[in-house]
């Protein structure tokens, strides 16, 4: 246990000392905030975990961080019907693609978690993003950000060996995210508590 907890401060720590990261990591809220500030949504996606994560970033957004506000538009790839319809008739790595050329529009950001950078469906939905037009991409990535490296419009790459480490990072970036969208954004109110 103490080794495990060591091992995700010791990824945190490097990425905390990485100020490339920590610069593409705020360039990338910033573009969320200038979409929703201009009527925008955010589209999130990702496979097994990074899948969870961008559910749980979307209904952070959507129902309440800290603060009692007004919600802001995001929608996770996660519906079983369309994922199990989509990969059914054109092959799995169609799923997050097909979705986000049906709801994606400029001034939209669309969000990619993956852990390798290497999921032809994660690769294949920044493509279909940018033949969209008008939308930023941000990627969430880990290890070298594999295929997807220098695809999106920004990429965020952290620190970890395994998914678990990089995944553990991306989530503490997304509720900072959440943190400085709201900030920026001047809604909040009411603490919970």
């Amino acid at each position: 246990m103490r080794h495990a907890l060591t091992d995700a401060r010791r990824a945190l720590d490097e990425l905390m000392a990485d100020a490339p990261a920590l610069d593409a990591s705020q360039r990338a809220v910033d573009a969320i905030v200038a979409s929703l500030r201009a009527g925008g949504k955010v589209l999130i996606c990702g496979n097994g975990g990074s899948s969870c994560d961008a559910a749980h970033f979307a209904e952070e957004l959507t129902g309440r961080f800290r603060n009692d506000r007004r919600p802001l538009a995001a929608i996770a790839c996660t519906d079983v019907g369309h994922v199990t319809c989509t990969a059914n008739d054109y092959g799995f790595e169609h799923v997050f693609s097909r979705w986000i050329t049906a709801l994606a529009r400029p001034g939209d950001v669309v969000i990619v978690l993956s852990t390798s950078g290497n999921s032809a469906n994660i690769v294949r939905a920044a493509e279909a993003a940018r033949a969209v037009g008008g939308v930023a991409t941000i990627a969430m990535l880990g290890k070298d950000g594999g295929k997807l490296a220098g695809v999106c419009d920004h990429q965020v790459i952290v620190p970890g060996a395994t998914s678990d480490r990089i995944q553990e990072l991306h989530m503490l970036l997304l509720h900072a995210w959440c943190e400085e969208i709201e900030r920026q954004l001047g809604i909040g109110g009411r603490a919970e508590g």
